[in-house]
């Protein structure tokens, strides 16, 4: 089974931006989760975007008027924030999420972690952990906004073949094995370059995260207000201090 980082770098991040459509899908799609939440500095401005990619959510944030720190572990990824991010007031820093306080000059106005992000680390243990140091880095009144796929549901027999795009250059499909506290992802992904169909494939795992087991554990970090909602299988969770 291959780390996070050795999964993106092997099979996902060559084909990331195209798997939500294109880049500009991808940006578009979190402008209009920035405008529905009407997110804009309200305190210091600042911005933390745990697991930025290639900056589905920095860029529309930095648009929005917050300095952000854009941190994720892969470079290609960085990279393609970078090419896209123009003037905007954007840091980069290639890392582990889990250590975004060794990244930070201050507290932070918002914490964004999205797409799965939190689903990543480890254990729950670590999600604890990472809960904790970010209410800490919250300034006051500030939000933490999370959004991931509930997998505590099982998904059985072919229904675990899930087709994720196709072109005809590409086809991404995932395959899901689960087991108690998580789920086995793997990613077989054809290219066609020059003629030629090659494969790309790889498994890492994720957690599996129930809502009211997220939310329990947020108040517990200290978070007095939680706001959540599901749509499509997709929980959206905005935290405040």
């Amino acid at each position: 089974m291959a780390t996070v980082k050795e999964h993106y770098n092997e099979v996902l991040s060559d084909v990331y931006s195209w798997m939500f459509g294109g880049f500009e899908s991808g940006i578009q799609r979190n402008i209009e989760f920035i405008n529905k939440h009407k997110l804009s500095p309200q305190g210091s401005g600042t911005a933390v975007d745990l697991g930025a990619g290639c900056g589905f959510q920095s860029i529309p944030l930095a648009r929005a008027g917050y300095a952000v720190s854009a941190i994720d572990l892969d470079a290609k990824l960085l990279d393609e924030l970078k090419k896209n991010a123009g003037n905007l007031e954007i840091t980069t820093v290639q890392g582990d999420l889990v250590d975004f306080d060794e990244y930070l000059n201050g507290d932070v106005e918002l914490a964004v972690c999205m797409t799965d992000t939190i689903l990543h680390l480890e254990s729950r243990e670590k999600l604890r952990s990472l809960f904790a140091k970010i209410f800490a880095a919250l300034e006051s009144e500030g939000k933490f906004i999370i959004t991931f796929r509930d997998l505590s549901y099982e998904l059985k027999d072919a229904d675990r073949i899930l087709p994720v795009r196709s072109d005809e250059n590409i086809i991404f499909t995932c395959f899901l094995e689960y087991e108690e506290e998580i789920v086995k992802v793997h990613d077989v992904v054809y290219k066609k370059t020059n003629g030629e169909w090659a494969l790309s494939k790889s498994f890492y795992k994720k957690l599996r995260l129930p809502k009211a087991w997220v939310e329990e554990e947020l108040s517990r970090s200290g978070f007095s207000k939680i706001d959540s909602t599901v749509e499509n299988g997709l929980v959206t969770i905005m935290a405040h201090k």
